[in-house]
């Protein structure tokens, strides 16, 4: 069931503190972390606590935690003292979600010209 913690997900596991991640932020619905194979100096990923499949499931199902996200988001580049970053959503396995926990990539401290790569 959506907002459910799942036995098999990466994600929900960090978030109950079963597995180690080196954690930045932690809110009463979210746990940002850093990313382990990072794309920039700031790659943090923001995942809401409850499990939703992707960013769309969250929006749906729990506008005020994906509102959460993002206010995370901007809490972790504060944090890392980035005038500019960018969040991305990756929805589905051709968009290069690779864990079926929603979540948010904040990037920032290198050029993020458009397209990325």
């Amino acid at each position: 069931m959506a907002g459910e913690p799942q036995d098999d997900c990466l994600f929900c596991k960090i978030a109950a503190g079963q597995i180690p991640a080196t954690i930045v932020r932690e809110t009463e619905t979210t746990v940002a972390f850093r990313d382990i194979s990072p794309q920039a100096p700031t790659h943090v990923l923001v995942i809401p606590r409850a499990h939703y499949e992707n960013a769309a499931a969250l929006a749906a199902g729990a506008p005020e935690v994906a509102a959460d996200v993002l206010r995370e988001a901007q809490a972790v580049a504060d944090e890392d003292k980035a005038e500019s970053y960018r969040v991305v959503f990756n929805t589905g396995a051709g968009a290069g979600q690779t864990v079926f926990h929603a979540h948010a990539h904040v990037l920032a401290g290198r050029g993020l010209h458009w397209p990325p790569g």
